[in-house]
């Protein structure tokens, strides 16, 4: 018997043609002929080649032309390696997303039990890598094989993990422990979301013309359109990510603007006076940097691309990078019943959802109303899952807030603790070199920097 139970997809007769069902290629939303899709006005047996050609998928934003028709092809994944199930071909655990928090689950849970089936879901191709070095990456001269640490199947196959690359999950079943994907249905005993997070994509900056730089595919991409001519780029968004590929894109002697919704870049992070240091530097170090900067739109004028900007100003440019934040795709969560809120809610001890026998870790999850989209705590949070999953003694995960780091040749920052917005910065040290600033709470240091 397959491992994976075999999709049937629903045909109902409409002037005598089956209802179809299309993909996105972006991010795996499914639409439904015979469904529609009320949210955007897109009535029960609307017809996909009905739709307006400017109608965008209602998860990720891209366009019609980037979906395709969508077929099942059930598949056997049992076949090849010695990859153990459980019986009635059941998974005892099943992971959603092929980064670094799936990787970190996977790797906690096989040092404590070698047997322990475990099947991962990924829409990507599952490979290894640091993602916080993609924003230095160009300047440093490195491929995508450099960066690369592992593919994903020989990953897999080392951790004795069957993976099902570039599968999307669809659907949620949590009564009945199913997870549907475009592959197939998995049966589950224990279901861990890590699906990271997604770049925003704003109405004003359409996704056909803007690059977003959040897995190693995207950069490769970019790097391969960029080649060896000098272009002209802006980067929209001047929080962490956004300074540091900005910086990276002008060390390596491209033309870089970047634009900043803020009085300073990482003002949400920073105080002014750090703040307006940095912009000091990274403008030394070549590139425009414009505050206060609203994007109305990014449209093509001939060979150039045009960013309009709120204050009746015009950039031309070759490239637009938005840099503007993520966000945490919620269909999945909601469609298992799951709390949320910015994110996936899970108990800060556990990682537990509100299902028992659903977790989540890292980008995806909301610890105390609030998510944290760095890399340093997800080994503890995976560590913790794992212990709760294989009914092993742990202290649970202990939350804390990682340092923050930019990635700066011109202005490297460390911040420590959790500024507050609105709270007062008191200067610690400060020279012509260094910067060292700090905020207090009823006379405890809460946060800090230095520059």
């Amino acid at each position: 018997m397959s491992i994976i139970e075999t999709s049937t997809q629903t045909f109902a007769a409409s002037e005598g043609k089956d209802f179809l069902k299309y993909i996105c290629r972006v991010c795996g939303f499914i639409y439904d002929e015979e469904m529609g899709d009320p949210d955007s006005g897109l009535a029960p047996g609307t017809r996909f080649e009905d739709i307006d050609d400017d109608w965008s998928c209602p998860l990720c934003g891209v366009t019609k032309a980037d979906f395709e028709l969508y077929i099942p092809s059930p598949i056997s994944v049992a076949t090849g390696g010695d990859v153990h199930t459980s019986h009635n071909d059941m998974w005892d655990v099943v992971i959603i997303g092929g980064g670094a928090a799936g990787w970190a689950a996977v790797q906690k849970l096989r040092a404590l039990d070698a047997n322990v089936s475990i099947a991962m879901v990924t829409g990507c191709s599952g490979d290894v890598y640091a993602k916080p070095e993609l924003s230095i990456a160009l300047s440093r001269g490195v491929s995508e094989e450099k960066l690369c640490k592992g593919r994903g199947r020989d990953v897999a196959h080392s951790y004795n993990v069957r993976i099902l690359d570039d599968t999307f999950a669809v659907g949620i079943d949590p009564d009945r422990q199913r997870l549907r994907t475009t592959r197939g249905t998995l049966k589950f005993r224990t279901l861990i979301f890590a699906q990271g997070a997604q770049p925003i994509v704003l109405p004003s900056m359409p996704e056909s013309l803007v690059w977003r730089i959040n897995n190693l595919t995207a950069w490769s991409r970019l790097k391969t359109y960029i080649g060896s001519d000098i272009k002209r780029i802006v980067v929209v968004g001047a929080g962490l990510v956004g300074c540091e590929l900005a910086e990276d894109a002008a060390r390596s002697g491209h033309n870089v603007t970047l634009l900043g919704r803020g009085t300073h870049p990482m003002d949400s992070l920073l105080p002014f006076k750090c703040g307006s240091l940095l912009a000091n530097r990274l403008r030394e170090s070549g590139m425009v940097v414009r505050n206060e900067a609203n994007v109305i739109n990014v449209h093509r004028v001939g060979e150039n691309l045009v960013v309009k900007l709120a204050d009746g100003s015009e950039i031309e440019t070759d490239i637009v990078i938005s840099a503007v934040g993520l966000v945490t795709d919620l269909r999945l969560a909601r469609m298992a019943n799951l709390e949320t809120d910015c994110a996936i809610k899970v108990d800060p001890v556990k990682l537990q959802t509100s299902r028992s026998n659903i977790y989540a870790l890292g980008d995806c999850v909301s610890i105390n109303g609030k998510t944290s989209r760095y890399l340093g705590p997800i080994p503890s949070q995976a560590e913790a899952i794992a212990h709760a999953i294989l009914g092993f003694e742990h202290d649970g995960y202990n939350h804390e807030t990682p340092i923050i780091r930019l990635k700066s040749k011109v202005a490297p920052i460390e911040i420590r603790g959790m500024p507050e917005p609105e709270g007062q910065w008191e200067i610690v040290e400060e020279s012509l070199a260094h910067l060292s600033m700090q905020q207090r709470n009823c006379g405890i240091v809460t946060a800090s920097l230095k520059v």
